[in-house]
């Protein structure tokens, strides 16, 4: 693998964000340094290179965007009940910015701050230092380490974290990916298959039940590569609540599990297989996408993007019978997630 590195611009407060380009087997992807951005992702496909992650051309394109592209989300992927949570007997209050709920980390995400990279041997690493206060709710100070590996076909994410006092914690990478190419239009081709026969039902403001729901005879049953289309059409209570899939499918009933094969998908001749040490993925069909420009003038619909956001059950700091997503002082934090490419 090799890096390039160049200017990609600079934020509203005058940070400048930087571009790495790594490139591997004719392979390429663009991270940026503001919210550790996956910003394309170049597949070689028939002979040609196709950009099958959804991203913008400018700084100001993501500063402006509220879908979180191809952003590391932080603290706390994914939502939060009524925007708060309890730890050691106290009430922590969080920023409710998704109705009552909190979503993605609050007003002031990892996906909103600038990230120091440097090259190692055959990766990039991006760090972050979360400082107390900076987001509402979360205690100590957070050391945030990124590293992006890209070899044969397979992009690599691992995350490791430290804190200064215990904290919750659960991070994501939040890539909207169209196999047909980032400006090809809705996802609802793409077939799907995610191994688990196991969601956690939501209730209308998205937020689990705390119950398990097996997927047989329901949209929700893609243990088998299955075209998303019907089931994002179909009348089932859970598809209606979410809009469509919004759901993480359960792949685990312990925090850790090994590197193993959560999900695939495939569109128009290639393959993306995702593995993950986390014990649940999120499909997001891309349902409140809602018409942002994107790179080269691409209008991003609604679901024109689909993500697999490994992580933590949601509401999980909040759920007492799901794997508890907390940091304990003095111990590290860590996560690894692959998506691998393929010409099917």
């Amino acid at each position: 693998m090799t890096i390039e590195k160049k200017p990609f611009g600079e934020t509203k407060d005058g940070k400048v964000v930087e571009l790495y380009a790594l490139k591997d087997g004719g392979m390429i992807v663009e991270i940026i340094t503001l919210g550790a951005i996956i910003r394309s992702v170049q597949v070689p496909v028939r002979d040609t290179l196709r950009d099958v992650a959804l991203g913008f051309d400018t700084v100001e394109g993501y500063e402006a965007n509220k879908g979180y592209h191809g952003a590391v989300i932080g603290r706390i992927s994914n939502r939060v009940a009524k925007a708060c949570y309890k730890m050691d007997g106290k009430t922590y209050k969080l920023d409710a910015n998704d109705g009552a709920n909190s979503l993605h980390g609050g007003f002031v995400g990892f996906d909103k701050q600038v990230w120091t990279a440097k090259e190692e041997q055959s990766a990039l690493v991006l760090t972050l230092v979360d400082k107390e206060g900076t987001a509402a709710g979360y205690p100590g100070d957070l050391e945030v380490t990124v590293k992006y590996t890209l070899s044969g076909g397979e992009l690599g994410i691992e995350y490791t974290a430290t804190c200064t006092k215990d904290t919750p914690i659960n991070l994501t990478n939040h890539v909207y990916f169209n196999l047909a190419g980032h400006d090809a239009g809705d996802v609802g081709n793409h077939k799907m298959q995610i191994f688990s026969h196991k969601i956690t039902p939501v209730d209308e403001t998205l937020i689990p039940t705390g119950e398990l729901m097996d997927v047989t005879d329901t949209a929700f049953d893609l243990r088998e590569l299955t075209v998303i289309a019907p089931g994002l059409s179909s009348d089932c209570p859970q598809i209606n609540l979410g809009g469509g899939y919004d759901h993480n499918w359960v792949l685990s009933n312990e925090a850790y599990r090994p590197l193993t094969p959560a999900a695939a998908t495939e569109c128009d001749g290639l393959s993306m297989t995702c593995a993950t040490t986390k014990p649940g993925i999120q499909f997001y069909s891309g349902n409140m996408m809602q018409g942002e420009t994107g790179k080269g003038g691409a209008v991003y619909s609604k679901r024109t993007g689909l993500c697999l956001e490994t992580q933590y059950w949601p509401n999980s700091v909040n759920t007492v019978q799901f794997p508890a997503p907390l940091l304990k002082k003095g111990e590290t934090y860590n996560h690894k997630t692959t998506y691998l490419f393929r010409e099917v």
